[in-house]
Parts: C-alpha cells; structure tokens; sequence
C-alpha cells in the first residue's frame, strides 16, 4: 500500500543504526521526518545528511525526530553516520520495502543506461500517525530549511 498525504501510514518495520526499530506505530506522539536518498558517501547526499545533521537541533527543538533512508546496508550506514558524526539514526531499507511504500524507486538514466534508483524524497508525519506533506524529487539546497519551516508551522497548528 502506498503512502497518501493526509492518510495514516500503512504499517511497516524497518531496522535503523543504533539498534532502533522503526514502524509505523513506534514513533507515535512525534513528529517524525524520514528523508530518502540515494547512497551513502555520494556527493549531494553528504551534504543534505549534513544540512540535517547541522540544523538537528533546531528539528528537536521543534518536536520533530529524524530518520535518513536508503537502501544501503547497516555496515555502510554505520560509516556514514560514524563519519559525518550524525546525530540521527539511519534506516536500512535493503528490500526496499520502505522505498516501495513510499514510491521513492524510480528509473534513472545513468551514463546512458536505464538503472533503477532512489529519487530524493522527504516525508513530514505527524504526532498522529498520518502524513501531513511529502517533498519529491528536490533539490538539496534549501530544502532541509522548508522541512524544518514545515515542521514548526505543525507544532504552532498543535
């Protein structure tokens, strides 16, 4: 089942850094803010994990709790998180279970060939359980200041 603005969250399971577990129910009462990326050590995913990591606790402040997803093993989003000393987990989604769900896998054409990749995303749930506002296919710069503008605009209508 996919994902609809103003809907609850079908229900999913997922494994993140850290040991956490994430589902539909588990962050219940957060705001919760999970951004798709394509791959760990890239260039425009380095920087927007660190536009989030950078501006994290302006998101805690705020309410909200973070969550970077891609299809990268844990091993790799160990590294990742370890290297750029982010302070929010990230999720493994290696069956892509979660990318499907939120219909983030799309076709790419890479130096000519058709590839099947992650299309930048980022999705806004509320404390409720249900998606209040989704981002698709964005650009990094700026957008992890609409995020956080969309989750203060949240907690004020609280």
């Amino acid at each position: 089942m996919a994902v609809v603005v103003n809907k609850l969250l079908p229900e999913f399971e997922a494994n993140a850094t850290g040991g956490v577990k994430v589902s539909n129910q588990s962050h219940m009462g957060k705001v919760v803010v999970l951004y798709f990326y394509p791959k760990d050590n890239t260039p425009g995913c380095t920087t927007e994990a660190m536009q989030f990591r950078d501006r994290y606790k302006d998101f805690v402040k705020a309410g909200a709790t973070v969550f970077g997803v891609s299809r990268d093993n844990m091993k790799s989003h160990d590294e990742f998180k370890s290297k750029l000393e982010l302070p929010f987990e990230l999720i493994a989604d290696t069956e892509e279970k979660m990318c499907h769900m939120f219909g983030v896998v799309k076709n790419k054409i890479m130096y000519g060939k058709k590839v099947k990749g992650i299309e930048r995303s980022t999705f806004l749930i509320g404390a409720d359980g249900i998606l209040k506002e989704e981002w698709r296919g964005l650009k990094v710069p700026g957008h992890v200041d609409d995020v956080l503008k969309a989750v203060k605009a949240l907690k004020k209508a609280a």
